[in-house]
């Protein structure tokens, strides 16, 4: 059958690739389960019959509040097959956050995860008065709330007591229809809810398998949060759609771990995850002696010469393919024994990647394709794949997408997967989203010759400097994550005179030189600012100013105690930095930067 909306892909997997592990997950005593087709359609069945007792229609917005787990894809396609939309809210929002949420998207019902998450429902509870039923996936005890067995409990006897046809598993939708209300987590202001409907979805699902190749034989790892519309798309409809398995990992911090033990083919993240494998393998390179670290270096170039033939279509020969062969023995396997041993290709979305961190995983062995997109776009607009790739690029345009290139450089993109608009906000739907269905990205970049698309920076962080230079501050900001002593980085020089940064250092690797030049620091606080110390950034700041034109560079920085956490609201859910709330946290720090105007100190050179 021709498929449309998310209940028809979901029906559709379960009748032509039945698995008996679609999904993979820990009990409650950390063992791994799996769940066959046939028992999740069982499990939907009776999800979407609890949810119809509790009153939900064809229409109705249905919120789940959970970090990734077996229970999330149940309950979303439970509500999708009663005709409801999906409205997932992060794990990790605040309870005022969530009460604005729910005050915009009136839900009935309200799926979470475990008592934590039931109280800060409970806490806003009185604020949102459409609100009637909670129910909570952990076998706990929560006032005013039901338990998620409970639910189903009462939908199986309703399946018991009156069967339904074969062909009534779902509440018949349009295609156009919304069957999801994603909330952008934002650098500013309240979230935005982005409608999408069933063929934003599967559209974008049906561009991707019509790229890639999948195999019965795959299974994903699902670890980036299910509220993020890249896992939402990517790790989870159309791992389904294809046939593929879904592992659940634990929590973030046993990713590792999951890694090892579920063996995916597939990894889907943001940049963050590989930026701290390849640092992890960077630190203990340098702590492990001259010679271990003399070979890891030169295993890296080697795989970074491999990877440039690679994806021009080339394979090493002679002195290149042996050296290849030994680096793989001493380096390369290692790296993939730590992910399993059976990924197959990994995808990197959310933020840009560093060039240097791609080429050197694609010479391991350990192929990731980045691409590019948005919550309002569901969300591929741009990847590369086999046979298609560019290190630095986002990759060519998804088939059937439409991308310009604005006057001012701004990525213009029109497509199926375009949202249908935003919640409650005409207004601005109306600010991004044209009559004839063109989208402003908000993103500053081009296409070259061959079709590869690529970002410079976002067009609302273009900082510009007191001298009226637009800078883009990424593509710096990537140069110094690219290199082992830092960790993250902001630059700084909105409306000044020059550009400063804020550097969080590798405090591992930085601990770790410290001990080596036997610099004793009794605090963090006092290492930074041990001269030594201030000395090594420097020089790490001389360098990349090397390569950067004199109103690029950087004339001062400062180095920071703790890392940008998203508990202290300085990253986005999706780990992007809040450029804004982060100036405001360090304005002090900053301003110490700025004694006064200095004349011509701006550097146009």
């Amino acid at each position: 059958m021709s498929v449309q909306t998310l209940p028809e892909l979901f029906l559709a997997a379960v009748h032509d690739h039945p698995r008996p592990d679609l999904f993979t997950y820990r009990d409650r005593t950390g063992h791994w389960q799996d769940m066959s087709s046939e028992e999740a359609l069982r499990r939907v069945r009776a999800l979407r019959h609890g949810l119809q007792s509790l009153g939900v229609k064809a229409g109705d917005n249905v919120v789940i509040l959970s970090e990734n787990r077996v229970e999330w894809a149940l309950s979303d396609l439970a509500i999708l097959c009663a005709g409801g939309v999906s409205v997932p809210i992060y794990s990790t929002l605040l309870p005022e956050t969530i009460a604005y949420i729910l005050n915009d998207c009136q839900p009935q019902v309200v799926l979470v995860s475990s008592e934590e998450q039931a109280n800060k429902v409970n806490q806003v509870r009185d604020q949102v008065p459409t609100l009637k039923d909670v129910v909570v996936f952990d076998e706990v005890a929560v006032p005013g709330a039901m338990s998620f067995e409970q639910l189903l409990r009462i939908g199986q006897n309703q399946v018991e007591s009156n069967p339904p046809a074969p062909n009534q598993d779902c509440v018949t939708v349009d295609k156009d229809a919304p069957c999801s209300i994603i909330y952008t987590s934002g650098t500013t202001g309240n979230p935005k809810g982005v409608v999408l409907s069933h063929w934003n979805f599967v559209s974008n699902v049906k561009a991707i398998e019509s790229i890639f190749d999948f195999y019965p034989t795959d299974k994903a790892l699902s670890f980036l949060p299910l509220s993020h519309v890249l896992e939402r798309m990517a790790g989870y409809y159309t791992m389904i759609s294809a046939g593929a398995g879904i592992a659940y990992a634990q929590r973030m911090d046993t990713v590792p771990v999951d890694i090892l033990e579920a063996k995916p083919t597939i990894l889907i993240s943001v940049p963050r995850l590989y930026e701290k494998i390849y640092a992890k393998a960077m630190a203990t390179a340098v702590g492990s002696g001259s010679l271990k670290k003399n070979i890891f270096f030169w295993a890296r170039r080697i795989a970074m010469e491999c990877a440039d033939l690679s994806v021009e279509g080339k394979k090493p020969g002679g002195w290149l393919a042996f050296q290849q062969k030994v680096a793989d023995t001493l380096v390369f396997k290692k790296l993939r024994s730590k992910l399993g041993g059976n990924v197959r290709f990994m995808v990197s979305g959310g933020a840009p990647l560093g060039m240097k961190i791609n080429k050197f995983f694609h010479g391991c062995g350990l192929v990731i394709l980045e691409g590019y997109g948005l919550t309002e776009t569901s969300p591929v607009l741009s990847c590369n794949y086999h046979g298609n790739m560019r290190f630095g690029s986002i990759g060519k345009v998804l088939p059937g997408t439409e991308i310009e290139i604005a006057e001012d450089g701004e990525i213009m993109a029109r497509g199926p997967q375009v949202m249908i608009g935003y919640h409650n906000n005409e207004e601005a739907t109306r600010e991004v989203l044209s009559a004839d269905g063109w989208l402003a990205t908000g993103d500053i970049g081009h296409l070259d010759d061959d079709g590869f698309l690529y970002i410079t920076d976002r067009k609302k962080d273009i900082i510009v400097t007191a001298g009226g230079k637009n800078i883009a501050p990424q593509p710096i900001e990537n140069r110094f994550t690219a290199d082992k002593l830092v960790t993250q980085m902001v630059v700084i020089g909105d409306r000044r005179s020059f550009l400063t940064g804020l550097i969080v250092p590798n405090f591992e690797v930085l601990e770790e030189w410290a001990q080596k030049h036997e610099i004793a620091a009794p605090t963090t606080a006092a290492l930074l600012t041990h001269p030594q110390v201030q000395e090594l950034y420097s020089q790490l700041m001389d360098r990349i100013n090397g390569d950067l034109p004199g109103f690029n560079q950087l004339k001062k920085f400062t180095l920071l105690e703790r890392e940008f956490t998203l508990e202290d609201g300085e990253l986005t859910p999706t780990m992007k930095v809040k450029r804004f709330a982060i100036s405001r946290k360090y304005a002090a720090v900053i301003d110490r930067m700025y004694p006064a105007a200095i004349p011509g100190e701006e550097g146009d050179g």
